[in-house]
């Protein structure tokens, strides 16, 4: 029980969360089965209903195959909306271990690449360089952040002819490559318009919407238990008010309980005698 937080809005579902991470919180990432890595992601309801249906559908297929049914070829190819720190690359990779376990990628690897991984800087360059990351690639997911920057400098870019390189690439590849473009909004259905072949290719669109308030603090919470951390009262009621300035973005969050941690071992590093609990508990003046 944290009586602390007694009378605040949050004070019921905040206990819920602070007994949940601390008595039973996830494994890291790399320790856990795809779909459970999946649910344990906090928020994003729709998207990963949205990945389950198409799980799902890859995994019917398949049987449907195997029995000698008629069978829909696999378009995989997606486009994930949504502002920074919104857990557009962290789905990315869950993506490729859940497509390898359905038996739709034969690796399920995560390539991320920017604009400066594929685009050149004269004539032919381009499609060297971007046919090079489409061959470490090959049998998992090739993450493009940013995509609609491919083609900020207009119709003489180099960046549309990456573009060209990666929806050849789609085509001739679609049975061993995944590819997701990910980008603001607005900027996303432009990007989608800048080639005929894109929104054929890439049928899949994801929206991820910011975390909320109480969200934010769940992750929070999760970070700092999965690390053998954990919050003081007061540091908690420093953080809330933290999570008013980060807009929904979770990468913050992360990047401000880094920063504690480092603060934390600041104060603690010139003690003459540190106990066990004093290495776990992050406390208000580390936060900053």
């Amino acid at each position: 029980m944290i009586s602390w937080v007694s009378g605040s809005p949050w004070e019921g579902q905040l206990i819920y969360l602070q007994q949940e991470r601390e008595q039973n919180f996830p494994k890291l990432d790399s320790e856990l089965e795809p779909s459970k890595e999946l649910e344990s992601l906090v928020g994003l309801g729709t998207v990963k209903r949205e990945l389950k249906e198409i799980c799902a559908y890859a995994s019917i297929c398949h049987k449907r195959k195997t029995l000698g049914l008629k069978t829909e070829d696999l378009c995989l190819n997606m486009v994930f909306i949504g502002n920074p720190g919104t857990g557009k690359t962290t789905v990315a990779r869950i993506v490729g271990k859940l497509l390898k376990y359905y038996g739709v990628l034969p690796k399920g690897q995560l390539v991320e690449v920017e604009r400066a991984d594929l685009v050149g800087e004269f004539v032919g360059h381009t499609a060297k360089k971007t046919k090079a990351v489409i061959n470490q690639a090959l049998g998992g997911v090739l993450f493009i952040d940013e995509a609609y920057s491919l083609a900020r400098g207009g119709d003489k870019d180099f960046g549309r002819e990456a573009l060209d390189t990666l929806v050849k690439a789609m085509e001739d590849h679609r049975h061993e490559l995944i590819v997701i473009a990910a980008g603001y909004p607005k900027e996303m259905s432009a990007f989608l318009k800048l080639n005929p072949g894109l929104v054929s290719r890439m049928p899949i669109v994801i929206d991820f919407p910011d975390y909320s308030e109480l969200e934010l603090l769940e992750i929070a919470l999760l970070f700092v238990a999965q690390r053998d951390y954990r919050l003081s009262p007061k540091a908690v009621e420093k953080l809330k008010k933290r999570l008013r300035d980060l807009k929904g973005n979770g990468r913050d969050v992360r990047n401000v309980l880094e920063r504690a941690m480092r603060q934390q071992a600041l104060r603690l590093e010139g003690l003459d005698r540190i106990k066990r609990d004093d290495l776990m508990v992050i406390i208000s003046e580390d936060i900053p």
